[in-house]
């Protein structure tokens, strides 16, 4: 694993945390006293923050630093990407299930109509 991977798994790991706990970055940066510039910085992946800063951090959500940069808590890329593909193909699935839908339900609405005039236009 690289420097960008794991400032990726610490950025999601914080990002996570946070969800847990229903914390905004404003809530963290309070809790870590860290600023918010800074925060969105690390959790964008853009900063790779001291060892002091994420001794604040892990103090901040009661979790040991170790925690913070465990690839456990965030899908590996591959996986990342595999979850990507299935749902580019889940959405095709669905556009085309939208659009057989409405095709049947145009077909539908013909035949009714056509049925409709049948019943009420006059014989000659």
């Amino acid at each position: 694993m690289d420097g960008t991977e794991i400032r990726a798994t610490l950025a999601r790991n914080i990002k996570a945390l946070r969800g847990r706990r229903n914390w905004s970055q404003a809530d963290l940066a309070e809790k870590s006293e860290l600023s918010i510039v800074y925060l969105s910085d690390i959790e964008r992946g853009n900063k790779w923050p001291y060892l002091d800063t994420l001794v604040k951090l892990a103090q901040a959500f009661k979790v040991e630093v170790y925690e913070l940069l465990k690839p456990e808590n965030t899908p590996p890329p591959a996986t990342a990407a595999i979850l990507a593909k299935y749902n580019e193909e889940v959405a095709a699935i669905f556009e085309k299930s939208l659009e057989m839908a409405a095709k049947h339900a145009s077909q539908s609405l013909t035949a009714m109509q056509n049925q409709y005039r049948k019943k009420t236009t006059p014989a000659r």
